[in-house]
C-alpha cells in the first residue's frame, strides 16, 4: 500500500542519516584532545543510543511491512479468486440469459399460436352451440310431429280394429249391428280416399235402412254382404299397413334419441 511505501522510504533515509551522524559523531570523539578509544568504548555515547533507537525503528518498520505484505498477499489472492468466481458467475449468468430470452421468443409465438386456435375454437363452439340449439328446436319439432302422427296411427289402428270387429259381426248378426264404428272412420285423417268413399258405398246400401223396414230379397243381401266382405278387406289392409308403418315410426324415433 501507499502508507508502507511511504514508511520503507522513511525508514532507509532514517537510516542513511543515522549512519551518517554516527559516523560523523564518532570522527570527531576521535578528534577531541583527551578522549581515547577505550572511553568510546565502556560508554555509550548519545549518537549510539540514536543509531539503536534508528535501528530498532527500521526493524520495526521492516516487520511491519512484511506483515502488510502478507495481508496484501491474501487480500490479493481473494481478490484474484472473486474475480475468477464472479466472472465465472457472470458469464454462466450471460449465457442463461440468453437462453431465457430464446425460451421468452418460443413462448411468445406459442401463445401467439394458442391465442390464434383458441379464437378458432371459441368460433366453432359458437356454430356448434347454435348448431346444436338449432338441432333441439328441430328435434323438438320432429318429436312434436311424431307425438301427433303416432296418436293418428294408434287412433286409426284403433278405430280399424273396432269397425272391423263390428262388420264381422254383422256378418253373423245384421239386425243387433251398429254402424257407428264404420262411419267414425270418414273422420280419420290417415284413412284413404278411396277408403272413404268405399265406406260410404257400403253404408249407403245398408239393407236395414229402408223406410218400409221389409226385409229386402235374397239377391239384395247377397250383395250387401258381399260388399260388406269388401270393406273388411280393405280395411284390414289398411291395419296392416298403419300397424306396420307405426313400429317403423317408433323404430325411427328411438334411434333418433
Amino acid at each position: 500500500s501507499t502508507q508502507a511505501q511511504v514508511r520503507l522510504a522513511l525508514g532507509a533515509w532514517l537510516s542513511n542519516r543515522a549512519m551518517k551522524a554516527a559516523l560523523v559523531l564518532s570522527l570527531a570523539l576521535i578528534a577531541v584532545p583527551g578522549v581515547s578509544a577505550g572511553a568510546l568504548r565502556s560508554e555509550v555515547t548519545p549518537v549510539q543510543k540514536v543509531i539503536q533507537l534508528m535501528e530498532g525503528m527500521l526493524a520495526k518498520g521492516k516487520e511491519e511491512k512484511h506483515a502488510e505484505q502478507v495481508q496484501f498477499a491474501a487480500y490479493k489472492q481473494f481478490c484474484d479468486d472473486t474475480s475468477v468466481e464472479k466472472t465465472r458467475a457472470i458469464a454462466e449468468a450471460n449465457e442463461k440469459i440468453e437462453v431465457l430470452k430464446a425460451d421468452i421468443q418460443k413462448y411468445t409465438a406459442d401463445a401467439a399460436q394458442l391465442t390464434k386456435e383458441i379464437a378458432g375454437h371459441d368460433e366453432d363452439i359458437s356454430v356448434w352451440t347454435g348448431d346444436s340449439k338449432a338441432a333441439t328446436k328441430v328435434r323438438e319439432i320432429e318429436k312434436a310431429d311424431y307425438d301427433a302422427l303416432h296418436k293418428d296411427y294408434s287412433e286409426s289402428v284403433d278405430a280399424l280394429e273396432r269397425a272391423i270387429t263390428v262388420l264381422k259381426k254383422q256378418a253373423h248378426d245384421r239386425k243387433q249391428t251398429s254402424f257407428a264404428q264404420v262411419s267414425q272412420l270418414k273422420t280419420l285423417a290417415l284413412i284413404p280416399v278411396e277408403a272413404k268413399k268405399a265406406i260410404d258405398a257400403f253404408l249407403a246400401e245398408d239393407p236395414e235402412a229402408g223406410e218400409s223396414g221389409l226385409a229386402v230379397s235374397a239377391p239384395e243381401a247377397y250383395g250387401y254382404e258381399f260388399q260388406s266382405h269388401g270393406v273388411i278387406d280393405i280395411l284390414e289392409k289398411l291395419l296392416d299397413k298403419f300397424v306396420a308403418e307405426r313400429t317403423t315410426m317408433e323404430k325411427e324415433e328411438m334411434n333418433s334419441k
